[in-house]
């Protein structure tokens, strides 16, 4: 039998395992951006698309609500990323990177 402390280490390691998957996934999502923003800067493109800004937030707070999260804390992490995503295409627009 093992004591709450142990039962603690062992749910803090999975939980750090966690946070470095979704950091790890998090960085090939930005390069993928990252190419999406060079091919708008080339072709004259804006940064911003709500249109489908708004497409992925109703796919997200589906997604959220199938996997039992707050829908509203899945639009709140996607306009957290897209905002990073867009100043990211406005730097490479303006030819800082």
């Amino acid at each position: 039998m093992t004591s709450p402390l142990d039962d603690l280490e062992r749910l803090r390691a999975s939980i750090d395992n966690m946070d470095a998957i979704l950091l790890h996934t998090l960085a090939e999502r930005f390069k993928l951006t990252q190419q999406v923003g060079v091919l708008k800067a080339q072709n004259d493109m804006p940064p911003a698309d709500k249109a489908r800004e708004a497409r992925q937030i109703e796919r997200l707070q589906r997604l959220a609500s199938e996997s039992g999260l707050d829908p509203a804390f899945a639009e709140k992490f996607l306009n957290f990323i897209v905002a990073e995503v867009i100043r990211h295409h406005e730097k490479i627009r303006g030819g800082q990177e």
